[in-house]
């Protein structure tokens, strides 16, 4: 009896429970455009207030977004998200903050 192997087919998704997310797929990508933007703008001392305030709203996101999540996937971008924003968020407050 020959076994017939199902060709596996990998998407990018963060919805690995079958069912749509609209609103935690929605934080998720603005928490890691967030914690890009302060990441990438914290190297730059006369930046810190991007940075502070771009750090701060994706802390606050990244929160709501790990409150609200449903999947693992979702939980695991958000931990980046939150990562890289806290780093530009702490940066940014290191070069002068919101002053």
């Amino acid at each position: 009896m020959a076994q017939q192997q199902a060709a596996r087919t990998h998407h990018l998704t963060f919805n690995t429970d079958g069912r749509p997310h609209p609103l935690e797929n929605s934080l998720v990508v603005v928490t890691l455009v967030l914690g890009v933007i302060a990441v990438a703008t914290a190297g730059f001392h006369h930046l810190h207030v991007t940075s502070s305030a771009t750090g701060l709203a994706g802390i606050i996101t990244g929160g709501l977004g790990q409150y609200l999540s449903a999947t693992t996937a979702e939980r695991f971008a958000f931990v980046i998200g939150l990562g890289m924003a806290a780093l530009g968020f702490y940066l940014g407050m290191a070069h002068g903050g919101f002053s």
